[in-house]
């Protein structure tokens, strides 16, 4: 008998311990927590080197370490998205002008929007991103714009140029096709 409730001890200790553990895919992480994708950190934060902190683009202190002034280091995170097709030429179905720079872009070039969160009120503008298609193939590309939430735009949105999708190799008819991305380092 004894031996029965030790044994059911146990294992209530055991089940409260598990249930007590957050899963990290589900967290989200302060300063110097463990991440995977820039989705994983709180507020500013970015995954640099699997752990949270301040985005040097940014130029915030929420970590109390890195200068504005210091380089970025390389991000080794993928972060999933869903890649779009947007028109960036004067008349395009982008509507005006890009948020980044005020000017039209030809469609060929490699530019991307990119969905409100990760625009982070433009601290990506003018910097390069790399994307993975499903296919293996990758590209870098410039962010020029902001795929605004405000206009129907989706939280998980990489919205790419006619040469985006077509140095990855897909066909823009398809409409949309899950990819990975992550700061290039160009």
């Amino acid at each position: 008998m004894a031996h029965s409730v030790l044994v059911c001890l146990a294992s209530l200790w055991l089940v409260s311990n598990f249930l007590s553990l957050q899963s990290p895919a589900l967290a989200i992480s302060s300063c110097g927590g463990s991440c995977r994708t820039l989705n994983d950190s709180s507020g500013q934060l970015i995954c640099i080197n699997g752990k949270c902190n301040d985005d040097p683009d940014v130029g915030t202190h929420t970590c109390g370490g890195i200068s504005p002034t210091t380089p970025s280091p390389p991000s080794s995170s993928s972060t999933p998205a869903i890649l779009t097709n947007n028109n960036f030429e004067k008349g395009g179905d982008g509507g005006g002008p890009s948020e980044c720079d005020g000017k039209y872009h030809d469609n060929s070039e490699r530019i991307v929007a990119l969905s409100t969160r990760w625009y982070n009120n433009g601290s990506r503008c003018g910097k390069m991103i790399k994307m993975t298609a499903p296919n293996g193939r990758t590209t870098s590309a410039k962010v020029v714009d902001e795929c605004d939430k405000a206009d129907g735009c989706r939280n998980n949105i990489v919205d790419g140029s006619d040469g985006v999708w077509d140095a990855l190799g897909l066909d823009t008819d398809i409409g949309e096709v899950h990819v990975t991305w992550s700061m290039s380092l160009i």
